[in-house]
């Protein structure tokens, strides 16, 4: 049977391991949304307004309404006032340094999707390095730097906000 570092069969950890102390499942309750990721991909991509969201991706204004107003109260976009002249002032989105952080797994999303989802000619978009023209990818290290290959050389042990029964002692 697997075993972490410590010892502790892996089994138990996931069995042990209390919902909603789950930080998969509490990124998932905002980001876990396709038009949630569409748009966050077209932030990254340079759109920022409104009406040039659903011009680009036809998605329904209330859907956007709501992902908007999510990523924002979540810290992930902030609102900045624009007026064009003549017009009433408008807002338009931009990102956090916690919206930065969603990068990686936009990039892992588009990385698979390319592998496993693009038409036959290849996928839409190159991701390639400003500075040298080399394809962009994302690669899984430990803190000492060696690359990892498969989820197989990965370990579970508990960490430090880990709580091993439910509260109610089930």
């Amino acid at each position: 049977m697997a075993q972490d570092a410590a010892g502790v069969p892996a089994r138990d950890l996931v069995r042990d391991l209390v919902m909603d102390n789950c930080t998969v499942a509490r990124s998932l309750e905002i980001l876990g949304e396709k038009w949630t990721f569409i748009v966050l991909r077209d932030v990254f991509m340079g759109i920022r307004r409104f009406d040039d969201f659903i011009a680009r991706n036809g998605i329904p204004r209330q859907v956007l309404s709501n992902r908007l107003a999510t990523l924002t109260s979540r810290g992930i976009l902030r609102k900045e006032t624009y007026r064009e002249p003549g017009a009433r002032p408008r807002a338009e989105y931009r990102l956090t340094d916690k919206g930065m952080d969603v990068y990686p797994i936009l990039v892992a999303m588009r990385q698979w999707g390319d592998r496993y989802e693009a038409d036959p000619e290849g996928p839409p978009l190159l991701m390639l390095h400003r500075d040298c023209g080399a394809e962009v990818s994302l690669r899984l290290h430990c803190a000492d730097g060696h690359e990892l290959d498969s989820p197989r050389q990965v370990s579970l042990r508990p960490g430090p906000g880990m709580h091993r029964t439910r509260p109610d002692g089930a």
